[in-house]
């Protein structure tokens, strides 16, 4: 038994949740998020729970039982609070400044590299080597965010990169040179 997918969805203040067909709608104070789900998932709204149901025991709905669960609750969490993730850039002449709706990073390219920010999204600067991306949507919160990470990712010896602050970076040994 899926232990996630049997626990029920309690909705916080101020946030409402809907179902037509296969079709779940989460409004909020943050905005509204909707998602699909598989039409073998039941799907039950009381007045503030949602509980989420398998028909069967078979292998495909035990494994989509306990994701779509995650999902309506990362909907609830994200309209009520909000989702974000920092980024941090170290190195020499690494920054970022916001060019109307595209994020430009210089991380030691010959170009810079100009990153389209999602409409659904909101990304703050508070200082050039600090990016804060922010948002209702989980998923795309940590897309994006992941996108940002692999235009430079931490290497190992010198810890030069884009990286999550509070990330750890395991450090390696550089050569060593014989006599």
């Amino acid at each position: 038994m899926s232990r996630i997918g049997k626990k029920p969805i309690t909705l916080p203040q101020g946030v409402t949740a809907t179902v037509e067909g296969n079709l779940v709608t989460v409004k909020g104070p943050k905005g509204s998020l909707e998602f699909k789900f598989k039409p073998s998932m039941k799907v039950n709204v009381n007045e503030s729970e949602v509980v989420v149901e398998r028909p069967s025991d078979s292998k495909q709905d035990k494994a989509i039982h306990g994701t779509t669960r995650a999902i309506i609750n990362n909907m609830a969490i994200g309209v009520s609070k909000g989702f974000s993730k920092k980024l941090q850039m170290i190195g020499v002449g690494y920054r970022a400044i916001m060019k109307g709706d595209q994020l430009v990073i210089s991380a030691g390219y010959s170009h810079p590299v100009n990153l389209d920010i999602p409409k659904e999204l909101t990304v703050e600067l508070p200082k050039n080597t600090v990016i804060t991306v922010s948002g209702i949507d989980k998923q795309l919160v940590g897309e994006f965010s992941a996108n940002i990470r692999g235009v430079r990712p931490p290497e190992p010896y010198l810890g030069k990169g884009i990286r999550y602050v509070g990330e750890y970076v395991r450090r390696k040994e550089g050569k060593t040179a014989k006599k």
